[in-house]
């Protein structure tokens, strides 16, 4: 079971980046995925995730209005469209798996992903 991320960069505010995360190893239908991120002295925090049955998507309030998330079964990949980014969005963003159906309450908590990828780095410039 493997997770890669890619697509992260250097962008000014008000910009756009879109991530990837591509999957392997595993039915990729049945598994939610999620990204998180971490600031540099931050705890890493939820940011946007899919769940596997329904691909409901779910956004960390800070974010909504801006990231999209959609994933495409077919291709094995999630990707995550960033648009108006902030400073304060700089951060490495991680992608994740769980197994299973996960209720909409739980969808966020980190300890649900048993699988996480190295992390891709955004820098929002002011």
């Amino acid at each position: 079971v493997q997770v890669v991320e890619s697509g992260g960069g250097l962008v000014q505010t008000g910009g756009s980046l879109r991530l990837s995360c591509a999957a392997s190893g595993f039915t990729f239908d049945y598994w939610a995925i999620g990204w998180f991120r971490q600031a540099p002295g931050k705890e890493r925090e939820s940011v946007s995730h899919i769940s596997s049955s329904r691909n409901s998507p779910y956004h960390a309030d800070s974010v909504k209005g801006r990231f999209t998330i959609s994933r495409d079964n077919a291709k094995n990949t999630v990707s995550l469209q960033m648009n108006s980014l902030k400073p304060e969005d700089t951060a490495n963003y991680y992608c994740a798996a769980a197994y299973g159906f996960i209720h909409a309450s739980n969808i966020r908590q980190q300890q649900k992903y048993a699988n996480w990828g190295q992390g891709t780095q955004v820098t929002v410039s002011s």
